[in-house]
Order: structure tokens, then sequence, then C-alpha cells
């Protein structure tokens, strides 16, 4: 029996969890500052990396807690190094170093996307080869895996994540943060064929993702019918229906793009296991999406439970058992990379 702390912060929430034997999530902790970038309308980074390091030791401390174990019987302590907002990568990066220091105990450097792949396979047996579709709000990524543990990029975001699209228009709109939650929730049951949004076509001839000209039609739009800054509640009970409209028919546009897309190299791969993850994964849209997908091309789609789809320690402690089996030990010299690559 081999038990993984893991240990995340690349952005907002400060998160700790022990999983034992890859997949058994003996706990999942997450302390979450979004109530006090809410007011900013959106993740002010000083503000971040100042309540993590006030949060880390709890956290760290409770998740040890629910799993019913102590730092004496862990095995290895995996943690987040990159990318993400530097000063919050720092705060996980600094404790887990100090844990394997004082345990004597192995290091192991995650990648955050790696992360977000493998909380697929917490839940799911997967057959490879596969397609990953990372999207959040930080990044929209596609990658091939091969095999285990082997990511190839196939396409990317070329400006705003899909995420931070959905956070950007329900700024625009009044409607509140985060706005992924807001948009899906004020989107069910509104007409989302009411506005036609164009496409990005990439002028290079790639099938990379582009959502700034969807988000700026959504403000030309919004202007042109005076709905900008509607003073709208997140509850739904007094959105204009216009306004509901509006967010059900941008958030088609952005599933239809991610859903698409992938189909394009599902069959330019000829592969038939997608796994789909990220915070955007819960999103109630993309999730029909990919089902009716999964139906007509008769694909297999795996999507992590709403827990492990935004940033959680469960995934980076997954991860880390893949870096331990294959003896990718770091050092105590391991330092944050806020641009690390995948």
């Amino acid at each position: 029996m081999i038990r993984i702390l893991g240990i995340e912060t690349s952005c907002d929430e400060t998160a700790a969890a022990v999983v034992e034997d890859r997949t058994k999530v003996r706990s999942n902790v997450v302390a979450s500052s979004a109530e006090i970038h809410r007011r900013f309308g959106g993740v002010v980074p000083e503000l971040a990396s100042r309540h993590q390091v006030e949060a880390i030791g709890p956290v760290v401390t409770l998740a040890l807690e629910q799993a019913g174990t102590d730092l004496a019987t862990i095995d290895a302590v995996a943690v987040t190094c990159g990318p993400g907002l530097v000063g919050s990568l720092l705060v996980g990066v600094s404790a887990a170093k100090a844990i394997a220091w004082q345990r004597r105990i192995p290091l192991l450097a995650v990648n955050h996307l790696e992360g977000h792949i493998r909380s697929c396979f917490l839940e799911h047996a997967i057959s490879f080869p596969a397609l990953a579709l990372v999207v959040s709000g930080g990044h929209t990524h596609l990658y091939l895996c091969p095999e285990e543990g082997v990511y190839r990029t196939l396409a990317r975001t070329r400006d705003d994540a899909a995420g931070e699209a959905f956070d950007k228009v329900a700024k625009l709109l009044g409607l509140g943060y985060p706005g992924g939650p807001v948009v899906d929730r004020l989107a069910e049951g509104a007409n989302e064929e009411a506005v036609s949004f164009p496409r990005a076509v990439m002028k290079d001839g790639s099938l990379d993702f582009s959502f700034s000209g969807l988000k700026s039609a959504v403000r030309r739009h919004a202007q042109a019918r005076g709905l900008q800054q509607a003073n709208a509640t997140a509850s739904g009970d007094d959105v204009p229906r216009e306004v509901r409209d509006l967010v059900a028919s941008f958030q088609r546009a952005v599933v239809q793009a991610l859903v698409e897309t992938t189909l394009r190299f599902v069959a330019r791969e000829g592969i038939s296991t997608v796994l789909v993850a990220g915070g955007v994964a819960n999103n109630s849209r993309l999730r029909r999406g990919f089902a009716e997908a999964a139906r007509d091309h008769n694909l297999t789609v795996a999507f992590p439970s709403p827990p492990y789809t935004t940033d959680n320690a469960a995934m980076i402690a997954a991860a880390g058992f893949l870096h331990l089996e294959h003896g990718r030990i770091a050092g105590l010299e391991l330092n944050a990379d806020p641009n690390l690559k995948l």
C-alpha cells in the first residue's frame, strides 16, 4: 500500500489530499478564496498567495485527519510546481519541500495540466490511445495521449482560455464571479439559438482555439441592446430573458468549438477515447455536448466528478504515482515555474 500526499496551490485554491494506491481518495480538502476575489471580478494574485500562506498548514492537517492518517504513514508528497501564479505556486512547493525533507520521503513535482488529465483516472479505467481536453480558467489545451504518461499537444488557445471567456462575459453583463457556474445556471431553459455567434478560424490553417473574438461579439451585442452591466443577480430570478438568451447562445458557441475541434482530431487520429478535465468540464452544456458526440460517434468520453474538475490535490497525488513509479523524484532545489509546459 502506497500513500501520497498531494498539494495544489497553483491559483486561488489551497488544496491537500491523500490518495492510496493510485486511485483510492482517502481525503480531498480544498480551501477556496473565491469570496475574497469576488469584489474584484477575478483573482488578485497577491491576495491569493497571502490567503494560501495562512491556509496551507490547516488544510494539510485536515487532509491527514480526514484520511485517518498522519505524516508518518505518507510515502511521498506530490506538489504542483507549475504552471500558475508564481506566488501561489511557491506556497505549495515550499510546504511540500519541507515535508519531504523532514520525513525523508520522495518529492514529486507535478505539472498542473497533467494533474487535470489524471483526475479522469480516479474514477475511470482509461484505455489508450486517448485524447485529453483540458479546459479551465487558465487553459484550453488538447493532447494526444498515445500511452500512459505521454502527452503531445495537438491544439491550444491562441488567446483567452474558455473559462476566462466565461468569467469576462459574466463580468461584462454584471452577473458575478466566478462566471462559469453563473452562466451555466442562467442558460438553463434559455434560448441558446437566440444569437448567432461567429466561429474563429485560424489564418494559418491550424485547429487551435480562440475565444477573444467570441467575447468581443458578446460585448458588441450587449452594447447594441443596452445589456451591458445589467446589474442582474446570479440567482436567475431577476435576470432579463434577453440576457439569459445571450449567455446561453455564448455558452453554446463555446461548447460547439470545444466539441467540434475535438471530433476533428478524433477522426484524424483514429481515436475512440476522450478525456475532458478542468473546471469547465463541470459545465452541464459541455457534458451534454460530449454525451451527444459519444453517442453519435461511438466514443468513450470520461469526465471527472465535479469535486475533481476544479483545482484539487487528489488529481496531483494521482499524477504523483506515475512519477514515483518511473523514479522521477525532484530534488529540494525544486522551484516554481509559472510557465511550465506539459
